[in-house]
């Protein structure tokens, strides 16, 4: 039933946004203007994207489908990133869990296996003996995922995510950032517009977002 009800939510933004309107999203409800724009990591006319989140997050399980259909619509101008939000700190084991598989090149495999883990499997994610040995049980390499785990790259990447997201003045999940300029976030979105149905919550936060683009875009 829950699945069901993800996919109906994922199917009413496709649909509202190829009969959106154009209203212009409001800077400071919508969405927010960094004061400090940070630099991108995008090539050409692509627009960066991207989205901090927590795998313990239910917000941001919920609006995985979405953000996937949207990236999908989106086709070629996005760019699209994802950023684990250390909730914990510079150990955080979510965000540990998601550097490793990055680093591994697993990331596409097993990002959504991860949401299912917790959100529907109800695993507890949260110690890095339970995450490694996760790991094992669901086809990686034990000894290559623990020596990735361990490796100085993720260790560093790690310890630097409470910077970025300092950044970024992201304090909460799902937050999605466009041309390292735009801010916005489901949540954002609900209350700017008083929105209570969770489709239309989705529906209206993708909306925003393909307006962000098209304005970053226009700014090139």
């Amino acid at each position: 039933m829950r699945a069901l009800r993800l996919a109906l939510i994922a199917a009413a933004l496709v649909a509202g946004l190829a009969n959106a309107s154009p209203t212009a999203p409001r800077d400071g409800a919508d969405f927010t203007t960094l004061a400090a724009p940070q630099p991108t990591q995008t090539v050409g006319k692509k627009i960066e994207v991207i989205e901090f989140f927590a795998y313990h997050c239910g917000a941001c399980n919920a609006f995985e489908p979405t953000l996937k259909n949207w990236a999908k619509q989106q086709g070629d101008r996005i760019a699209l990133r994802r950023m684990p939000l250390p909730f914990q700190g510079p150990a955080d084991p979510e965000a540990h869990l998601f550097l490793t598989l990055e680093a591994m090149g697993k990331l596409d495999a097993y990002h959504g296996r991860v949401f299912d883990a917790v959100h529907v499997e109800r695993k507890r994610l949260m110690k890095d003996a339970d995450i490694i040995a996760w790991a094992g049980e669901n086809g990686l390499d034990k000894a290559a995922f623990a020596d990735t785990w361990n490796s100085f790259g993720v260790q560093n990447r790690l310890k630097r995510l409470s910077q970025v997201a300092e950044a970024y003045q992201v304090a909460g999940t799902p937050t999605v950032i466009i041309d390292g300029t735009y801010v916005v976030s489901p949540a954002q979105v609900q209350d700017a517009n008083r929105i209570h149905d969770a489709g239309e919550v989705m529906m209206a936060t993708g909306q925003v977002m393909d307006a962000l683009v098209t304005k970053a875009a226009a700014s090139r």
